[in-house]
């Protein structure tokens, strides 16, 4: 039961209606319909076609007897063409009798009647309801029907099949499986007695009938119960009334810490596969307490291609990264504060920023807050919270050595003695191509530049430039100058960016002495023919000649990045700087 009740995650959103809203039009003598039967909770307009009239349901303007309805209601008179005469919503069972007192209107037959039925109890509700299928399965099967079809009264938080949908099937079917845990699940949507929509205040906790609390959050009209939207209010029942959630609300167990709720959930097996490569498991699994802001695998996921394997293959790196999204204390959503600074084991701070019913912790945003733990609360995140790694004691080049996407790269710096160069005060801006992008190189030709330390130092350092420049420096048509005295060509449109011939995978990976962009080709200095010979020594025959557009152009063009093509598939780039 336990388990089950820890790694429930809910995300997604679903709308549902039951409530109707009915329209009766009023003319010269009539109501239309003039007879009509709604449920409760339905709400009547009147609308005015013509005249002047007005809606009596108190004491009747034909014989001046109470109507004797279950509630009375009266509107003010208009004879404003389409104008709404007046709106109610029903909330008893009966029959209302109503009539216009305008002069004669009522003797001239301009009487209705509304038959309101009752909807029945919250499990009628439930039952009839197309979308709660699975909450209808649930609870027959907990034998909570005779007990929420007794005298009540009942609030009911009634998560919708798309909410149960968002769990995963396995969760849900164990979950089904363990009468205990389904019982404590249900429980913990029920409220014993009335609380309606407009009962509910912000910041109002409503005791479950499973001892636990629902923290209510109103922000205009949104109405969230703890990170559960509520879609519906107010069907009201014989014995209580049902409110739609687009979210099944997990009660707290604290038998478990943080290091428990990560471990078993199924949206955090990244975060849990770092947490132990960086050997952090125990500590977290101790006294604490401890707030963990926990990104998601999505969150991750999100990280750019690359990034991922660079923090996991340096352990310090890692480290670091994860100790910034764990506080030492308990900071429950309800601690937050707009402008809040939460001190990390980083040795950093986050930023706390709410907006209505948004709370964000640097740049993520809190999808599932307050998984309390015997340790400390897990609020669950959709972005990873990277560090300033600046602090860190890392150089570009001990940045590419414990790469493990950079081997080729780091072998070559050692090849050419660029080693100790790369870690020295810089600053430096690298260009890194990956392990794939020398892999692309002709066949041998690595080989031949690995023994050829003249030619390989100046591949290699026609990737560094002189200074620090971030992405965020970075400009359409910007010329970036190289160690090899040769210019690097940015071209950007929209989200990427290229570097000569090459496209950046990963920007910014800062390091002490400068930042590292990864990129997916191996840069090539304007055709020296040492290198043209290298990439070029088979038999192959030049083709044609493009731009950086790809379009064919004259081999003598003015432009200033040419690409020649080859027989054999490859091409060098040609830079037209002094013509």
């Amino acid at each position: 039961m336990k388990n089950i009740l820890r790694i429930i995650t809910i995300l997604f959103f679903a709308t549902n209606s039951f409530a109707d809203t009915y329209q009766i039009n009023a003319g010269s003598f009539y109501y239309s319909p003039s007879e009509l039967t709604i449920h409760l909770g339905d709400t009547v307009v009147w609308i005015n076609d013509g005249g002047t009239h007005d809606v009596n349901g108190d004491i009747s303007s034909i014989n001046g007897d109470s109507f004797n309805n279950p509630e009375s209601f009266n509107s003010p008179v208009t004879n404003v063409i389409g104008a709404s005469i007046y709106t109610h919503v029903f909330t008893i069972a009966g029959t209302y009798n109503y009539d216009c007192s305008v002069g004669s209107h009522a003797l001239a037959g301009m009487v209705g009647t509304i038959n309101v039925v009752n909807n029945g109890t919250v499990v009628d509700i439930i039952v009839n309801s197309e979308n709660h299928t699975t909450l209808e399965t649930a609870v027959l099967q907990a034998n909570l029907a005779t007990t929420l079809s007794g005298d009540g009264p009942f609030t009911v938080f009634a998560p919708s099949d798309e909410a149960f949908n968002s769990v995963p099937a396995n969760l849900l079917s164990e979950l089904l499986a363990d009468n205990d845990a389904l019982t404590s699940v249900l429980l913990h949507h029920v409220h014993s007695g009335n609380a309606m929509s407009t009962d509910l205040s912000d910041g109002m906790q409503v005791l479950t009938l499973n001892n636990d609390n629902l923290i209510v959050a109103i922000d205009g009209t949104n109405v969230m119960i703890d990170m559960a939207t509520v879609t519906q209010p107010d069907i009201l029942a014989s014995n209580g009334v049902v409110h739609v959630i687009d979210m099944v609300l997990v009660p707290t167990t604290n038998d478990q810490t943080v290091m428990d709720i990560i471990s078993n959930s199924p949206v955090h097996t990244t975060l849990e596969t770092a947490i132990t490569a960086a050997d952090l498991d125990e500590t977290l699994s101790g006294d604490g307490p401890y707030t963990i802001f926990a990104p998601s695998d999505d969150a991750f996921d999100g990280l750019p291609d690359g990034a991922l394997d660079l923090i996991l293959a340096n352990t310090e790196q890692l480290t670091g990264l994860l100790l910034n999204h764990v506080h030492s204390g308990n900071v429950l959503s309800t601690d937050l504060a707009d402008g809040m600074e939460v001190p990390t084991l980083n040795e950093t701070s986050l930023t706390v920023s709410i907006e209505g019913m948004t709370i964000k912790i640097d740049f993520a945003t809190v999808t599932q807050a307050d998984l309390t733990a015997s340790n400390g609360v897990v609020h669950i995140i959709d972005k990873v919270l990277l560090p300033e790694y600046t602090e860190v004691d890392t150089t570009v080049y001990s940045i590419i050595k414990t790469s493990p996407i950079h081997n080729t790269l780091e072998t070559a710096i050692n090849a050419a003695n660029l080693d100790e160069t790369l870690s020295g005060e810089g600053p430096f801006t690298v260009f890194a191509p990956t392990d794939d992008a020398f892999s692309a190189l002709p066949a041998g030709a690595l080989d031949e530049l690995l023994a050829n330390v003249t030619l390989l130092s100046e591949v290699l350092l026609h990737h560094v430039h002189s200074g620090n420049v971030f992405s965020t420096d970075l400009s359409d048509g910007m010329q970036v100058t190289t160690l090899n005295n040769d210019n690097l060509i940015v071209t950007i449109d929209g989200t990427n960016v290229m570097i000569d011939m090459a496209s950046v995978i990963q920007p910014d990976i800062q390091a002490d002495n400068g930042v590292i962009h990864i990129i997916d080709a191996v840069l090539i200095s304007e055709d020296p023919s040492s290198i043209s010979t290298l990439l070029f020594k088979e038999n192959v025959k030049y083709l044609y000649t493009i731009n950086l557009l790809g379009e064919i152009v004259d081999k003598d063009s003015k432009e200033k990045i040419l690409v020649d093509i080859y027989s054999n598939g490859h091409s060098i780039k040609r830079y037209n700087i002094y013509k």
